[in-house]
């Protein structure tokens, strides 16, 4: 028997102003990235048009270049061939540079991108310390309902950003878009999921709670990140493609996508993120029949949450199988894995919020 331990409402207080006032740093992290971006972007890069005019005016010549033709020297005929003309196809198959990142090189951007990151590391710091807290108010997971789950999820989210960082890997040009829908994420907890500190239902008294949801938490996490890779390389290979076309991209677009990584970078890298957390995935659908069988009795039950884990797995099956099949890579891969990242949205929200099932214990 599973004795609830009383709730500690002190820390359960404290968890909750550690929150707030991660959110209030999170804001500042946010103006200081905005910043960032508008000071970079008043040195003009170019480095992505350089590249394609330069390979558009060889491949011109290339095409405008003289027939072959014969040269006679004496009794013998030499024949000139025509240069060949290679032709670039797919994505990540133009010789693209990197841009520099958000700060488009100028040091009062870099100034700001590097406060915008202290001010994230600080966040979240601030944010793990409010989960730890939540945790220890009631000496359990602290993910056992949509409000846990939601500020949890966005400090791994932060965290794995960070620890890309760390590895001295360039991904500051993702502190933006991550920072604003962490801001968004914290605000509808904060707002419509909040849910006070209290025991679990008896039928998430178990040790699968801290195996198969902080799994699960891990996964989105990352899956989010690939998904914003995913999002920001289709509008670089529009800018790509427009450019290499002979297209003039407005002043907006081109100041900022110009200083993101080159599409095939941006392609490359939520592919490698995607591929490197499916496997963990799959385990935490495993992991999560083991402990159907063991609270109902049986495996599987089509029960909805377990429906929807299971497409979002078929979804980015589909994507990494698209992605090694002709004729799927880039653009028609990109877009199933965001059709499967929706699907884990949907799974987490739809179904919490939406729909009556066994796992209807989001407590809204």
């Amino acid at each position: 028997m599973i004795l609830a331990a009383a709730t500690n409402e002190s820390l359960a207080q404290m968890s909750n102003t550690l929150i707030y006032s991660s959110m209030a740093v999170y804001t500042l992290a946010f103006l200081a990235y905005i910043a960032e971006w508008v000071f970079g972007s008043r040195s003009k890069v170019g480095r992505t048009a350089a590249a394609l005019t330069a390979d558009s005016a060889a491949n011109g010549a290339a095409k405008g270049a003289a027939p072959a033709v014969q040269v006679r020297n004496g009794g013998s005929t030499a024949v000139l061939e025509r240069p060949q003309v290679v032709t670039r196809s797919g994505a990540g198959a133009r010789d693209v540079p990197d841009g520099p990142g958000a700060a488009g090189g100028t040091v009062k951007g870099d100034l700001y991108g590097r406060i915008a990151v202290s001010l994230t590391s600080l966040a979240f710091l601030i944010e793990a310390a409010g989960v730890v807290t939540r945790a220890l108010s009631v000496q359990r997971a602290p993910w056992g309902n949509m409000y846990e789950f939601s500020i949890t999820f966005s400090t791994v989210a932060v965290g794995a950003f960070l620890g890309f960082m760390l590895a001295r890997k360039d991904v500051r040009w993702m502190g933006l878009p991550l920072v604003t829908t962490v801001l968004l994420d914290l605000g509808v907890a904060t707002t419509w999921l909040y849910t006070d500190s209290d025991q679990l239902v008896p039928a998430l008294h178990s040790y699968w709670l801290w195996i198969h949801v902080s799994t699960a938490i891990f996964c989105g996490a990352v899956f989010y990140i690939g998904a914003t890779a995913t999002l920001l390389y289709l509008f670089r290979d529009s800018y790509e493609n427009k450019l290499a076309n002979g297209g003039n991209p407005g002043s907006f677009a081109r100041s900022v996508l110009e200083r993101l990584p080159a599409a095939a970078s941006l392609d490359k890298f939520a592919y490698r993120v995607n591929a490197a957390v499916f496997p963990l995935w799959t385990f935490t659908i495993i992991a999560g029949a083991i402990w159907a069988g063991d609270a109902w009795g049986r495996y599987w039950g089509w029960d909805a949450k377990e429906v929807w884990s299971f497409i979002t797995w078929v979804g980015y099956a589909a994507y990494l199988h698209a992605r090694a099949t002709a004729g799927w890579k880039g653009r028609k891969a990109a877009y199933i894995a965001l059709i499967a990242f929706g699907c884990f949205l949907f799974n987490y929200y739809g179904v919490n919020i939406f729909v009556s099932s066994k796992h209807s214990y989001a407590g809204v």
